[in-house]
């Protein structure tokens, strides 16, 4: 492919126009021109981490709807957790396995209100789902639940062009966003969700609200229709949120913990060796890939997992470089490295091998012509807040 025809590839946000009035430095990510900062890396991450509400636009991430008297039954086969334990307004994390227990996918599925009866039968109740999952997935899981619509009445509907994804993370989140949709978009639960109408100038349109966190701070997903982007958007930045850009994001999810696809965890990992443990049901019954990972949790535990390395001050080491224990041998590598403002050191996810994996454990990276010590960490590296 031409360098040109690859930048015609690179799809924009609804709200690009919105970033360019800010200022915003873009770059490619996934497939998208997204927002890498607006000229303060440090204050937008600030925003988040100190006693602020920092704004992001996750629109990206791929949004499916799905629907239809059996889906949960579709579901529940092609996912690692337990469909039939969500219940309306709650969400749960999840994972789409292969056959060999590798990951596809990791994913969130939103219980959304259900549709109501399916006229013709006997079924009172018609599920509807949204499943959230990251960019770099997006087709991978599309594809996957596609082949099953023609199986029973199981609908799939890609929303992710239609609609936008912001987030407000951080300790002011739940005021801005009260403030902004009222106090009908509370919600209790640390994985609760909501559906409310707002009302914006003269017109009203719908908005999914989802209490989540990509950084470890408290957080609020609001998704509304691409034609409310900008109305939203500005009421949250009026609301006193900080918009904030990917380049803080990842020092954020790092020091949260969190695994990004393709950089910390694709498929050549076992599910359960890319700390997604709460994503995992055992009691759930057969799905694809079930007998692999149940066979490694109930013979063992798994050869590598996805760990927390911290070291001392700040350190020039990058991600791939080889992590080796204190007597010199070769136990992981890691996938993502960076300095923590918080902590005031270099923080890194790695893979290590599962007899260094608890905290305290002494390992040396190699970089350049030298060492560098450094201790394993119980994830994440931030308490939550």
């Amino acid at each position: 492919m031409t360098e040109a025809a690859e930048q015609i590839a690179i799809r924009k946000l609804a709200l690009d126009e919105a970033h360019a009035q800010l200022g915003a430095l873009m770059t490619d990510r996934d497939g998208w021109s997204v927002p890498a900062s607006y000229g303060e890396v440090a204050q937008e991450y600030a925003a988040v981490r100190e006693a602020g509400a920092g704004l992001l636009d996750l629109s990206p991430r791929g949004r499916l709807l799905v629907s239809g008297s059996e889906a949960v039954q579709f579901l529940n086969g092609l996912i690692t957790n337990d469909m039939k334990a969500l219940e309306v307004g709650n969400w749960m994390p999840a994972a789409f396995p292969n056959v060999q227990g590798r990951l596809i996918a990791s994913v969130r599925v939103i219980r959304l209100k259900d549709e109501g009866t399916n006229k013709g039968t006997d079924r009172n109740v018609c599920p509807t789902f949204l499943i959230d999952t990251e960019a770099a997935t997006h087709e991978t899981v599309l594809k996957t639940i596609e082949r099953f619509t023609l199986a029973g009445d199981f609908r799939v509907k890609d929303i992710t062009t239609d609609t936008v994804m912001l987030s407000v993370q951080g300790k002011k989140a739940a005021s801005v966003v009260g403030s902004v949709l009222g106090d009908a978009a509370g919600v209790s639960g640390p994985q609760a969700v909501r559906q409310i109408s707002w009302q914006q100038a003269e017109a009203t349109t719908d908005v999914t609200v989802i209490h989540a966190s990509h950084t470890g701070a408290d957080g609020f997903d609001l998704i509304v229709h691409s034609d409310h982007a900008n109305g939203l958007w500005n009421a949250l930045r009026q609301a006193g949120a900080q918009p904030i850009g990917y380049d803080a994001l990842e020092v954020l999810r790092i020091e949260a913990g969190v695994p990004r696809h393709g950089i910390d965890m694709d498929d050549t990992n076992v599910v359960t060796e890319t700390n997604l443990d709460d994503a995992v049901s055992y009691a759930k019954g057969c799905y694809i890939g079930q007998e692999i990972i149940a066979r490694i949790k109930y013979r063992g535990h798994v050869a590598k997992k996805l760990s927390g390395l911290m070291f001392a001050g700040t350190v020039a080491i990058s991600a791939g470089a080889v992590v080796n224990s204190a007597d010199g041998k070769e136990i992981g590598r890691m996938t993502s490295v960076t300095f923590s403002p918080k902590l005031n050191c270099s923080v890194a996810l790695a893979y290590l091998k599962y007899d260094y994996i608890a905290p305290g454990t002494l390992v040396k990276v190699a970089a350049a012509d030298q060492e560098l010590a450094g201790k394993v960490v119980e994830l994440p590296f931030l308490p939550l807040a």
